[in-house]
């Protein structure tokens, strides 16, 4: 990272990622000279949808698509405040939709700043578009075989497609 230079992280699962997530990637592109979206190594949620590797693929060809060269994706296989110290980051982005996002990555601010002072958290709302959905939402509509396309971006919909039919016939991913 260059002297000066503003680089925020944004850290989550990701399964998948939404249009709500996509759109705070947007902006904080706009708003940042890197972002760095830390994708979970590994899911911990009940019901988890795709592994790592294809949800950073995803991400990847999703942002790559929309040409931001400052959006770098990597493996978050560690506490997010050693993530973020071990590349000189000290800005951490979160989305908070309703107010439990709020209390819940309130707390987490609070504990990774008693764990290094040095990290500031900034929270955004998505757009108001897609305010309502999330992953969870996702999953349960795409184990359903509900049209997803209007919540995903288009990576993560040929996906939902591919497990769907790899399902119907009887395989795995």
């Amino acid at each position: 990272m260059s002297v000066g230079e503003r680089t925020v992280v944004y850290p989550g699962t990701f399964d998948p990622m939404t249009l709500g997530h996509f759109d705070l990637i947007t902006r904080a592109a706009g708003l940042y000279d890197k972002v760095i979206v830390a994708v979970a190594a590994t899911s911990v949620k009940k019901g988890a949808m795709f592994p790592f590797g294809e949800r950073a693929a995803m991400i990847r060809a999703d942002v790559e698509a929309a040409g931001f060269a400052n959006v770098e994706i990597a493996p978050l296989d560690c506490l997010l405040v050693d993530f973020c110290k071990a590349r000189g980051v000290r800005t951490v982005l979160r989305g908070v939709r309703v107010y439990s996002d709020f209390e819940y990555e309130f707390q987490m601010a609070l504990t990774n700043k008693k764990l290094w002072p040095k990290l500031e958290t900034i929270f955004m709302m998505p757009n108001e578009n897609y305010a309502y959905v999330s992953s969870s939402t996702v999953r349960e509509i795409a184990q359903y075989g509900g049209d997803t396309s209007s919540l995903v971006t288009p990576a993560v919909e040929a996906a939902i497609r591919k497990a769907a039919a790899a399902r119907a016939e009887g395989g795995e991913r």
